[in-house]
């Protein structure tokens, strides 16, 4: 007898539990949702013990951004305070829109929007196209040899310092230098160009083209290297010349490159870089020469106006990432290629 209870107790028992599978089962088929959670929190977990070894590599790049950009950004509230050292951050008193307000209305705030807006769109226009075009030249040369050669020549000043570009160009364009030499063998009269307001934007800007066209052109070599070789060669079986296959293969191919790149670019219309600015800057050319940065270096560093001069970067901050947002949507709609 006592089996025979045994029995039919553990048959109820398995019974119940076997209910129980099946309640759960059909719950979580009608809860998919949570299915996918758990799958999800799975799979995340599972790539993780995968591929740690790509994670630790990683993680000294995120610490980097973490300190250095995240971080540092718990400072801008001083923005806006009057910041007071001995009080610190925390402890200084708000003002609101002060310093911001304090910018608008001072002297120098169209000549600084004028200039850095004037320097980052003729950087852009400029020097935007030149490694595009560099890339599909190279990308037609046929000799390997004398490809490297040129590559070599053209990446090379990307591997010298703003201090030593800068320098050459003091060398070079002074009153008795180099270039005022040629000009004097031609009959011409030698010209400051240095020191002369008008040529400041156009010397900024080819110096950093010959500085950059090189290495800013291997992002579209790559991207040439993987164009299908059998597009041009049926191109070429239906007549297509050389200039007709870079218009309608090989720019068609690195389109979304340049739209990427262009997206990122105009988004750093504003950021004209502060060290060569600096280096090139004198009394005699601050008319075209004083940017946002330098100003921003001029108040914070040697004036010691830290909430000012943080408000005045902010300021130029945001200004650039409208910039990227408002390109990037316009680049979305008109090409379908954007960031986001």
């Amino acid at each position: 007898m006592t089996n025979i209870s045994e029995r039919v107790g553990s048959a109820e028992k398995n019974g119940v539990s076997e209910e129980k599978r099946m309640f759960k089962s059909t719950q979580n088929n009608q809860d998919p949702q949570n299915a996918r959670k758990r799958k999800k929190g799975i799979g995340w977990k599972k790539e993780i013990r995968k591929n740690w070894e790509l994670y630790v590599l990683l993680t000294p790049v995120i610490l980097y951004f973490l300190v250095f950009h995240y971080f540092p950004l718990y400072g801008l509230q001083i923005a806006f305070k009057d910041f007071i050292a001995t009080k610190g951050v925390t402890g200084s008193p708000w003002v609101g829109f002060k310093h911001f307000e304090r910018f608008f209305d001072s002297y120098y705030f169209w000549r600084l929007i004028k200039n850095t807006v004037g320097i980052g769109i003729f950087t852009l226009v400029v020097s935007f196209p030149v490694p595009i075009i560099l890339a599909l030249l190279l990308n037609e040369v046929k000799s390997l040899r004398y490809k490297k050669f040129v590559q070599t020549v053209i990446y090379a000043p990307h591997f010298l310092s703003t201090v030593v570009v800068v320098g050459m160009m003091l060398l070079f364009l002074k009153t008795e230098g180099l270039v005022n030499q040629v000009v004097r063998i031609f009959g011409g009269t030698p010209i400051d160009f240095i020191t002369e307001p008008a040529w400041f934007k156009s010397l900024y800007v080819l110096s950093d083209v010959w500085q950059t066209m090189g290495w800013s052109s291997i992002i579209y070599i790559a991207a040439l290297a993987a164009v299908d070789p059998s597009q041009h060669e049926a191109a070429m079986i239906d007549g297509a010349s050389r200039f007709q296959r870079i218009i309608n293969i090989n720019i068609p191919a690195i389109m979304p490159t340049i739209v990427i790149l262009f997206i990122l670019n105009a988004g750093s219309v504003m950021a004209v870089g502060f060290e060569k600015v600096y280096l090139m800057q004198n009394d005699l050319n601050m008319v075209t020469s004083d940017v946002i940065s330098t100003f921003v270096y001029r108040s914070g560093i040697l004036e010691a106006q830290y909430s000012f001069s943080a408000a005045v970067g902010l300021f130029n901050s945001l200004i650039n990432f409208f910039m990227l947002i408002m390109v990037n949507q316009i680049a979305k709609k008109v090409n379908e290629t954007s960031l986001w």
